[in-house]
């Protein structure tokens, strides 16, 4: 799974900087420099939510297991348990406004 989601990272990545790269090329033959500006903003934007929904998911997954097979032997646990779930999806929220203020800015 792990290597699925690099793989496609890389992907992503790849596919990108040969489209910015493509759009840089063309900015300098109408020689502006702004041009290549927003389409950086919205690559970085992008890459901000996409990588930490993705690392939120993993790690969701990951306290979710373990937070079942805790509360399968003790059920009092259920409460101690589903603050760490929170703060795994709180990683999303902090890419999602990191990418606000990269697209605000």
């Amino acid at each position: 799974m792990k290597r699925l989601v690099i793989i496609l990272v890389f992907l992503f990545v790849v596919v990108s900087g040969s489209l910015v790269f493509a759009q840089t090329a063309q900015a300098v033959e109408e020689t502006t420099v702004e041009a290549s500006t927003p389409a950086w903003k919205y690559i970085a934007a992008a890459l901000a939510v996409g990588i930490s929904c993705i690392a939120g998911g993993i790690a969701v997954g990951q306290i979710g297991s373990a937070a079942m097979g805790a509360m399968s032997e003790n059920p009092e646990l259920s409460g101690k348990a589903l603050p760490y779930a929170g703060l795994a999806e709180g990683i999303c929220l902090w890419g999602f406004l990191v990418a606000l203020l990269i697209l605000v800015l």
